[in-house]
């Protein structure tokens, strides 16, 4: 509780935790509503449809039955962004662990709960001996190259990534380690 005279803050409607089966539904909402405001304009209108529908939930329900790490952010417990994450699958970045993916709902973008779920889970995997950071994006996708600098991480590589006939660009930023 807060004490008395003390403003209550943003973060006391914050819930940081590992998603579960129930989760599942409100995942594959926000990775869709995510996917097209992020994408729209960025992938073709039947490539991106095709990549989201894949992610029904159904979908998440097998990632977490195969172990993926998952973490839902709610905010007054409305689910509203979540990240995958592991150990590093990009070579030569020098980097133990790996955010996957990192979304949240458009209308919650830009008020800092992508920050806090984005902190969390660099202290969960740096718990689990994955100081090391790193995460791929799409060069076209401004706002979450921006958001990736702005959090400290440094552009370390580009790479290619090929869908529908179509080669685009990625962004390779790394965290070499938690900076206090």
């Amino acid at each position: 509780g807060n004490a008395v005279g003390e403003e209550s803050t943003t973060t006391d409607l914050i819930d940081l935790r590992a998603a579960r089966t129930a989760d599942c539904e409100a995942l594959a909402g926000i990775h869709s509503e995510a996917w097209l405001g992020a994408y729209r304009g960025v992938l073709h209108g039947v490539d991106l449809q095709k990549m989201i529908s894949r992610r029904g939930s159904s979908w998440w329900r097998g990632a977490l039955a195969r172990g993926v790490d998952i973490k839902i952010l709610s905010i007054a417990e409305i689910p509203a962004g979540y990240a995958t994450y592991g150990p590093c699958r990009l070579r030569d970045t020098g980097m133990d662990g790996e955010i996957y993916e990192l979304y949240l709902k458009p209308e919650y973008q830009g008020l800092g709960f992508g920050r806090a779920l984005f902190q969390n889970v660099r202290e969960t995997l740096s718990a689990k001996s994955m100081p090391g950071v790193a995460v791929q994006v799409l060069s076209a996708n401004e706002p979450a190259r921006s958001f990736y600098k702005a959090v400290g991480g440094k552009l370390a590589a580009k790479s290619w990534y090929r869908i529908g006939g179509r080669r685009l660009e990625l962004s390779i930023y790394a965290w070499p380690q938690i900076s206090t």
